[in-house]
């Protein structure tokens, strides 16, 4: 019998012992194993695939539903058949979803109070009012519900960003002062050297002391600039005047550049240099 069960467990095993699967993905694994084929006894819930379509947002929601659908007045409901149709749909959803329907029936029972008290005989009043209807409390709760309603479905129907159209998203540089050209040190360097010549040709020998102040040749310079939008570089020189007023002359434009009081540019390579002042926004 043991040579039996081992040649009935290594020689003779059924096709079906093991899935002949190659290739092929797995349709899911069940405790780590994999499963190809769906069994046959497959038990599914019935509450697994059921779907419960919350048709209303609320009680009220479900009495204005059945007053329209009815074509009852809302001004005179009959409460009696009112109540009798609200009750029903409870009940259906009272065994689906309990939590759900805790807030109808609360409603339900509002309505069965106000059924009874319009079954008893109607409080005496003074003479000239009228007797107090049960249903008034209940018809303004649902006229102001109506009146909200219409105008969530009027804001609902507008055209909304995201849901409707997407906002167009372009990116436009502008730039509100024109950029000039910067000017290089080698610019300003060839433009003093001519300037220099030229003070060389009309130069005077005059042997004299003068303290020049730089501080001072600086403010000239910034009344010359004053009111004017530019100023062409060679203008703000006086070649008369000698070579070391040249010198502190172009000393305190370069101290004027440092302190950005002063903007040096042109328009192009090779084209005149111009000297102004500094924008400063307001």
């Amino acid at each position: 019998m043991i040579v039996t069960a081992s040649s009935d467990l290594f020689g003779a095993s059924s096709p079906t012992d093991m899935p002949q699967v190659v290739d092929q993905v797995a349709l899911a694994r069940l405790y780590g194993e994999p499963l190809f084929v769906l069994p046959q006894d497959l038990y599914i819930p019935p509450d697994a695939l059921e779907v419960f379509l919350e048709a209303f947002e609320g009680p009220l929601d479900l009495l204005l539903y059945l007053i329209r659908k009815q074509n009852f007045n809302i001004l005179d409901i009959p409460m009696a058949g009112l109540t009798r149709q609200y009750l029903s749909y409870v009940e259906e959803i009272r065994h689906r979803n309990l939590e759900l329907a805790a807030e109808y029936l609360l409603m339900a029972a509002m309505l069965i109070e106000i059924k009874s008290r319009m079954l008893l005989p109607p409080r005496p009043v003074p003479a000239g009012q009228e007797p107090e209807d049960p249903r008034a409390e209940l018809v303004r709760r649902l006229m102001e519900y109506e009146q909200m309603k219409r105008a969530a479905a009027r804001l609902n129907a507008l055209p909304q960003l995201g849901r409707d159209f997407l906002a167009a998203q372009v990116y436009v540089e502008q730039s509100l002062q024109p950029r000039l050209a910067d000017v290089s040190v080698t610019d300003l360097q060839q433009a003093w050297a001519s300037i220099w010549q030229r003070a060389k040709l009309i130069e005077r020998h005059k042997i004299t002391r003068e303290e020049l102040s730089v501080r001072e040749h600086m403010s000239h310079i910034l009344k010359r600039l004053q009111g004017r939008r530019f100023v062409e570089f060679e203008d703000l020189f006086d070649p008369i005047k000698g070579t070391p007023v040249l010198v502190v002359t172009f000393i305190a434009l370069l101290e004027l550049a440092k302190e950005s009081l002063i903007e040096v540019t042109q328009a192009e390579a090779f084209a005149p240099i111009y000297v102004r002042l500094s924008y400063t926004p307001s």
